[in-house]
């Protein structure tokens, strides 16, 4: 990257920012969670399921518009389709202050998505476009350690915009801190893409952005094990206000409770980034995705038996979304290692697949919610065990890095394709 590129945006002004970015999808989600009862009552929703649409919608324009996005970006550069998207998510914000029923509210809910895929896409882009190997595995750590900071208060938040006002100013906070993201894009964030690297958009040249893509064994199997992974997250998030609400009765508290899994997963995220350069984005993931199964599996014991006393569920969730925070950072970034060519197009298609299939998965999850945690603890085993699933079949039935030939940046070859 150039010497201005360098000068104008440091190191940590760079993480934070691409933090604040990213954390424009967390913030679009769980700010919401403690109004989906006012917003179900005010717009004649009843059952607690229906309302979660206002999150899962919300999760599939994002995940069918990265699919735009990523091409964009790699024939246009990052600044510009950064910036319209991020106008779309501000517009479609400010409406459904508006919006007259859920259906029109759930169509907002929909395009401020499609805006929100440009984040989703373009900040992990610049992240591949500036740093590569392991050194990517520490900022994207840290970048998810400042991102996991909105989880943290997000519901918080909406519980206090809720008693100042109604539902609707979560809306207005949302489009108003959108755009001073958007400012600080707009005047802090410089160029990564060079005119040289960008890449046509013609049918042949998408063509050859996603098969290279789609024919890289490693990056696309990491992609997927990411998906699972984030399928369920996106359970649990829908059924959390039932759960820890109805289920465990802590009421006003529960973005407390909230808020406690989300800095878990923040630890989590920084103890990585201090850590990968030694250990490696393998070692890292593959141990962290097996601690993820394996209490998954001792959650959904006791919550079978019936046994599920609030300190328990709170001590094995902890566990679990620890091995999240550890793992996710490091998938991410094993999935986006081998695609420098295609950043854009990868994160574009990793985007889709992770957004896309993980809010089925999630909401397939949430709508089996049924008074019990048995639901969330299934869907947090089953997507575990097809994780590794994923990840063995990456890394050709091995785990740990054994056998490892890419110790030291942990690269894969661009064009490896089996």
């Amino acid at each position: 990257m150039s010497d201005h590129f360098t000068r104008v945006l440091s190191r940590p002004e760079f993480i934070a920012l691409m933090a604040a970015l990213m954390a424009l999808n967390a913030l679009a989600i769980d700010v919401m969670l403690p109004a989906l009862p006012y917003m179900g009552e005010a717009l004649g929703i009843a059952s607690e399921n229906e309302r979660q649409f206002v999150v899962s919608s919300y999760m599939l324009g994002m995940g069918i518009a990265v699919l735009a996005f990523g091409p964009l970006s790699d024939r246009f550069g990052r600044r510009a389709p950064l910036l319209a998207g991020m106008g779309i998510y501000i517009a479609a914000a400010i409406a459904a202050v508006w919006a007259p029923d859920f259906s029109t509210l759930l169509a907002l809910r929909f395009i401020q998505g499609m805006g929100a895929a440009s984040v989703r896409v373009i900040a992990m882009s610049v992240v591949r476009d500036r740093y590569s190997g392991r050194e990517m595995a520490e900022v994207m750590s840290l970048t998810f350690m400042v991102f996991m900071a909105i989880p943290i208060i997000a519901p918080g938040i909406g519980q206090v915009l809720l008693l100042t006002g109604p539902w609707q100013t979560i809306f207005l906070f949302m489009g108003g801190l959108a755009v001073a993201f958007a400012l600080w894009t707009y005047f802090r964030l410089p160029e990564t893409l060079p005119l040289d690297k960008r890449r046509p958009l013609s049918v042949s040249g998408l063509a050859s952005s996603f098969k290279l893509v789609f024919t890289n064994r490693p990056a696309l199997f990491y992609g997927l094990a990411g998906m699972f992974l984030f399928g369920a997250l996106f359970g649990f998030i829908s059924s959390s206000q039932q759960i820890y609400v109805d289920i465990y009765g802590l009421g006003v508290y529960f973005p407390v409770a909230f808020a406690a899994m989300a800095g878990l997963m923040a630890i989590s995220s920084f103890t990585n980034s201090r850590i990968v350069r030694r250990f490696g984005m393998r070692r890292l993931s593959h141990g962290a995705i097996l601690a993820f199964t394996g209490f998954s599996a001792i959650w959904l014991a006791f919550a079978l038996a019936g046994f599920l006393p609030l300190w328990l569920f709170f001590s094995l969730l902890a566990v679990i979304m620890f091995s999240f925070g550890w793992a996710s950072s490091n998938l991410n970034s094993l999935s986006m290692e081998p695609l420098g060519n295609v950043a854009g197009t990868a994160s574009s298609v990793f985007g889709f697949i992770q957004t896309v299939g993980g809010a089925l998965i999630g909401s397939y999850t949430g709508q089996h919610f049924d008074g019990t945690t048995v639901p969330a603890a299934t869907g947090y085993l089953a997507t575990g065990a097809l994780a590794l699933v994923c990840i063995l079949i990456a890394e050709r039935g091995r785990l740990f890095g054994v056998g490892e030939q890419y110790a030291h940046g942990e690269a894969e070859p661009v064009m490896e394709a089996h």
